[in-house]
C-alpha cells in the first residue's frame, strides 16, 4: 500500500485513531497536511507547512513519518515539546499503529547527570546551604534508579537551579575517555541509542550547536537519516543565529587564567611558571576592560568598528594573542600527563581561534559588535541561517534525496511563508497553509481600548493592571497578562499585588517568582475546590509553548505591540541590508516580526473547539496607525468589541455556566 493510502486509512473514521483516541474525529486540515508530508517523504525535497491551532499538526507529521519506515530525525524548539513527543505522542501512536520502532531522545550534555561530577559536588563551596545539600541528596537517590540520567526526571528540580552545573558536564570539564565513569556515562549512552534508533527526537539548540562544535552526536546522526522534521520552525532562524554566532569575552580570558594557575600548580607544579603565565593573560584582559573609559562602562551595545576603537586596540589584542601563545607552549609540554591539562590546552586553543576570528575582516553576511559592561564581549553573528542551511545542512550526500519538513502554527504573514523560507534558505520548497478549524468569530473577541494611555506613557502599566483586574474580578481569575518587557511585567505585577493586598479573592502570579512549571500548575489549579482564582503576569517564554485549555484562561491581556527593541545589533544589520536593497526595514522586517509575535501571544487564548475568551491589546497603535490593519489581519478572525460596555458584556457572557464545561487538555492529544 502506498504511503498516502496508509495515511488516509490511519486518519479515517474507522482507522486506528478513531477506535482508540478519545473524542477523535477526522479533520480535513489534518489529513491535508498529513498527505503533504507523505508526498515529500516519498519524493524527497522540502515542505514548509503552517498549521493553525487545532489542526493537529503533531499527529499530521508523526503518522506519515512513522508509517514511512524511514529513519527520521525530529527537532523541536523546546525541551517541553521534546519530552511530550518522546514520552506521550510517539509511544501512543507507535502502539496504535502496531509499529515496533526504536525511538530515542537526545538532548545536550547539560541535560544529563554526570556521575563523576556528582561525586565531587559535595565538596563544592557553593553547596553550603542546607536546601542545596538536600537537593543533591535527592539527585543521588534518583541516580541509582534512572535509566536515562535525564535531569528533567528529578522532581522539583528547576531548570535554573544553580545545582545543575555542578552535577552535569560541559565540553570544557568533561574528561572524555579518561573519566573513571566513562562506561556508565549517560551522555554516551544517549548518543549510542540515538545512532541505533529509527526515530530520534532532538531540539533546535542541539542541532545548531553541533554545527559549530561537532560533539553532541547530531553530526554523526544526520547523514544516516532519510527525513528531518523541524517542529516549531518559526524559531529556527533565531535559535540558529544564536548558536552559529561566536563571542569572546574578558570573562572567558580571566576564567582561563584562574584555571591555569590552579590546575598547573596541582598537576604540573614546577614544570612551568603557571602563576606568571596566568598573570600575563589576566593583565591582558584587564587592559581590554580599561580601554573604555569608566563613563562608558554601562550596559549598552555598540557596533564593532576597529577604527573607532582607536590605535591601542590592535596592540591590546596582540597582547592577548601573545599571552595565549605562551601558555599554549607551556601546556604543550605537559598536557599528556593529566586529562585536566589536556582540557586546558583545548580551551586555550579555542580562545586563540576565537581571537583570530575577530581579527579577520567581517563576512558580508554577518555583523560584529561590542557589549560593554563589567566585562567586555566581542560578538559576531550571521544575519540569518540561510547560508548555513544551504551549505552545511540541506545538501544530501551519496546520491540520497532527503526529505525535509518545516512546520509551526505560525510561520509568516504572507501566503508564500517568505519569512521562514528566506531566512532558512528554503528556496524552491513547497509551501502549504492549513487554517485553524476553530470558529474564532464565535469563540473569541478582540478589544482595543480607545481611552487608554499611550504605550510610552508612564501611566500605561498601571492602566493595564487596572483593566486586567477588572476582568479577573468578573471571571474569578482566568486572566493572563503578557508583557513585552520584564520591566512592564514587574510594574503590572506590583500594581495588581498592591490593589489586592489583604484580599483573598485572587492570587497574583508573576513570572520568575517561582519555577515556570509550578506557576503554570498553580494558575491551572486556581479556582478549584473553592479556592480563589489567579492572574498570571508574564513575559518572554510565556508568549508561546504553553497550553491553558478550557476555562482555565478566558481573558488574555497584551500590554503593547511586540516590536523588537531597535538596539539589537543583528536586527540593525538586517535593517541596513534591506535598506541597501531599497526596501523598507519597517515593512519587510519589523512589522512581519511583530505580526508573528502577536499571533503567537494571541494563540494562548483559544486552544480547543469549545474554548471561549477575550483578547485585549492595550496599544492604541493597533487602531490608530495605518499598519495596525496589517497586524489585526495577522490575528485570528475574532469579532471586534468597540466599547468598554461591549467589553464588560463579553466578560459577563463568559461567566455563564454553558461556557465553562470544557474538555481537559489530556483528552485531546491529537
Amino acid at each position: 500500500m502506498a504511503l498516502s493510502a496508509s495515511v488516509a486509512a490511519a486518519f479515517g473514521p474507522s482507522g486506528p485513531l478513531a477506535g482508540v483516541v478519545e473524542a477523535y474525529r477526522p479533520r480535513e486540515g489534518q489529513l491535508q497536511m498529513a498527505q503533504a508530508v507523505a508526498e515529500v517523504l516519498e519524493q524527497g525535497g522540502m515542505l514548509v507547512v503552517e498549521a493553525g491551532t487545532g489542526v493537529g499538526k503533531t499527529y499530521a507529521y508523526l503518522v506519515p513519518t512513522l508509517l514511512s519506515g524511514k529513519r527520521v530525525l525530529i527537532s523541536t524548539a523546546t525541551k517541553a515539546l521534546q519530552d511530550q513527543l518522546f514520552g506521550r505522542d510517539i509511544p501512543q501512536l507507535r502502539q496504535l499503529l502496531g509499529l515496533p520502532l526504536r525511538v530515542a531522545l537526545l538532548k545536550g550534555r547539560s541535560s544529563y547527570l554526570c556521575l563523576n561530577r556528582m561525586e565531587s559536588a559535595r565538596q563544592d563551596w557553593r553547596l553550603d546551604e542546607r536546601s542545596a545539600l538536600a537537593q543533591l541528596a535527592r539527585i543521588e537517590s534518583w541516580s541509582h534508579g534512572t535509566q536515562t540520567g535525564d535531569l528533567a526526571e528529578v522532581d522539583a528540580l528547576d531548570q535554573g537551579s544553580p545545582l545543575l552545573p555542578l552535577v552535569s558536564s560541559t565540553r570544557d570539564n568533561c574528561l572524555g575517555a579518561r573519566c573513571p565513569q566513562v562506561q556508565s556515562c549517560f551522555v554516551n549512552r544517549a548518543r549510542r541509542e540515538a545512532l541505533a534508533a529509527d526515530m530520534v527526537v532532538i531540539n533546535h539548540h542541539l542541532f545548531f550547536a553541533d554545527l559549530n562544535v561537532r560533539e553532541s552526536g547530531v553530526a554523526e546522526l544526520l547523514p544516516s537519516v532519510h527525513a528531518v522534521v523541524f517542529d516549531e520552525a518559526h524559531q529556527l532562524n533565531e535559535i540558529g543565529v544564536q548558536f552559529l554566532g561566536r563571542q569572546l569575552s574578558t570573562g572567558q580570558l580571566s576564567a582561563m587564567a584562574r584555571d591555569l594557575a590552579l590546575t598547573g600548580q596541582e598537576h604540573a607544579r614546577g614544570l612551568a611558571p603557571w602563576s606568571e603565565l596566568a598573570a600575563r593573560l589576566e593583565q591582558a584582559a584587564d587592559a581590554l576592560r580599561a580601554r573604555f573609559a569608566q563613563s562608558e562602562r554601562i550596559e549598552r551595545i555598540e557596533r564593532m568598528d576597529w577604527q573607532a576603537t582607536g590605535e591601542r586596540w590592535p596592540v591590546l589584542l596582540q597582547a592577548v594573542e601573545q599571552a595565549l601563545v605562551a601558555l599554549l607552549a607551556a601546556l604543550g609540554l605537559v598536557a599528556e600527563t593529566a586529562p585536566e591539562l589536556q582540557l586546558l590546552q583545548g580551551r586555550a586553543s579555542e580562545l586563540r581561534a576565537l581571537l583570530q576570528l575577530f581579527l579577520q575582516p567581517l563576512p558580508l553576511d554577518g555583523v560584529r559588535w561590542l557589549e560593554l559592561g563589567r566585562q567586555l564581549r566581542m560578538l559576531q553573528s550571521p544575519l540569518d541561517v540561510s547560508q548555513a542551511m544551504q551549505t552545511r545542512v540541506l545538501p544530501s550526500g551519496q546520491g540520497t534525496k532527503r526529505s525535509w519538513v518545516f512546520t509551526s502554527a505560525t510561520l509568516g504573514h504572507d501566503e508564500k511563508l517568505s519569512s521562514v523560507v528566506d531566512s532558512c534558505g528554503l528556496a524552491g520548497a513547497r509551501t502549504l497553509r492549513v487554517p485553524s478549524p476553530f470558529d474564532y468569530a464565535k469563540q473569541s473577541a478582540l478589544y482595543v481600548p480607545t481611552d487608554f494611555p499611550k504605550p510610552g506613557d508612564g501611566a500605561h502599566s498601571a492602566a493595564v493592571a487596572a483593566l486586567a483586574l477588572q476582568g479577573a474580578q468578573v471571571l474569578g481569575g482566568r486572566t493572563l497578562v503578557l508583557t513585552t518587557t520584564l520591566r512592564a511585567m514587574r510594574s503590572i505585577g506590583d500594581a495588581l499585588a498592591l490593589a489586592l493586598q489583604g484580599l483573598d479573592e485572587l492570587e497574583v502570579l508573576v513570572q520568575g517568582a517561582r519555577p515556570k512549571r509550578e506557576i503554570l500548575a498553580r494558575f491551572l489549579q486556581a479556582g478549584e475546590a473553592g479556592r480563589g482564582g489567579a492572574i498570571l503576569v508574564a513575559s518572554a517564554t510565556f508568549w508561546e509553548g504553553i497550553d491553558m485549555p478550557g476555562d482555565a484562561l478566558q481573558l488574555l491581556v497584551i500590554d503593547k505591540l511586540p516590536f523588537t527593541p531597535p538596539d539589537d545589533p543583528v536586527l540593525q544589520a538586517r535593517s541596513k541590508a534591506l535598506e541597501a536593497q531599497g526596501k523598507s526595514a519597517f515593512k519587510h522586517l519589523h512589522l512581519p516580526r511583530a505580526a508573528l509575535a502577536l499571533r503567537q501571544g494571541a494563540g494562548r487564548l483559544i486552544r480547543r473547539e469549545s474554548d471561549q475568551g477575550v483578547l485585549v491589546v492595550c496599544d492604541l497603535r493597533l487602531s490608530q496607525m495605518g499598519y495596525g490593519r496589517q497586524l489585526v489581519a495577522a490575528l485570528p478572525a475574532m469579532r471586534r468589541l468597540d466599547s468598554a460596555a461591549e467589553f464588560a458584556a463579553a466578560l459577563q457572557e463568559l461567566t455563564r455556566p454553558s461556557t465553562t464545561a470544557q474538555p481537559s487538555s489530556s483528552s485531546l492529544p491529537w
